[in-house]
């Protein structure tokens, strides 16, 4: 006899069930390997095409090969020549994946080199000047311009530490990312007197890239231990991965317990 309050035995799933669990789980360690290979080879061929038409022919894989390794005429290794040729073309085809990214590294490279240099910077300047002067162009290229720099220039200036914030109202906290000291007319106008401003970027959830820039006093903003991957982390999965909560319980118990 069983009553309410009897506890009811939990049936064991079936063999579809537990098949279609395994199928799922498969599914999600599977997909973002599958997805990286696959975006990453992608874009790997697409600049291969994109590179190796500007390349001579002279200095293409083939004709090197050809050249330098089976030989020409006389010199032709007839073995290396019946190894590496097209049976159907009767030419040596060498399709290296990737090739053409060390190609392109290397002439970027190249290129910034230049550019920081007098004579670079002077081109440039020629060149955008007479790129502004062009309707359709300098809208594309000024919006190109811009997100290059945004994107690219991060090696360069990065935020500084993860922090909490009360935003958007007292009580209610959220994360954000310490940039810089707030600095000229901002710092100027803002700010009470013998008060320090800094920028706070509170970014959106999923998507961090976007977000608001905030200014607060330095003694309404709290700074976290944790990595700024880690916030990151934390934002992008709405508060579903916590980074080192074990590590970071048992550091402020420590400091509670130091007093």
């Amino acid at each position: 006899m069983t009553t309410p309050f009897t506890p009811e035995t939990p049936k064991r799933p079936g063999l579809f069930t537990r098949l279609r669990n395994s199928f799922l789980t498969g599914i999600v360690v599977i997909a973002p390997v599958g997805l990286t290979v696959w975006l990453i080879w992608t874009v790997v061929g697409w600049v291969d095409g994109f590179v190796w038409p500007l390349v001579p022919e002279a200095y293409e894989p083939d004709q090197l090969v050809s050249r330098y390794i089976v030989g020409e005429g006389e010199r032709r290794n007839e073995f290396l020549f019946n190894l590496l040729a097209n049976p159907e073309t009767g030419k040596i085809e060498v399709n290296v994946r990737g090739l053409g990214v060390v190609v392109f590294l290397i002439f970027t490279v190249i290129v910034g080199w230049i550019a920081k240099g007098l004579i670079g910077r002077s081109m440039i300047t020629f060149a955008e000047s007479l790129v502004e002067r062009t309707p359709v162009v300098r809208s594309i290229y000024s919006g190109i311009k811009q997100l290059a720099e945004t994107v690219f220039a991060q090696s360069e200036r990065s935020f500084e530490k993860a922090c909490l914030i009360e935003y958007p109202r007292r009580g209610i906290w959220a994360i954000g990312f310490i940039s810089t000291e707030a600095k000229g007319e901002i710092a100027f106008k803002a700010a009470e007197p013998h008060q320090d401003l800094v920028s706070v970027f509170v970014p959106t959830t999923p998507n961090p890239t976007s977000g608001f820039l905030l200014f607060f006093p330095t003694q309404d903003v709290i700074e976290l231990d944790m990595s700024i991957e880690d916030a990151a982390k934390l934002v992008i999965s709405a508060g579903l991965v916590y980074p080192n909560g074990e590590k970071a319980k048992d550091a402020l118990e420590a400091q509670v317990a130091k007093g």
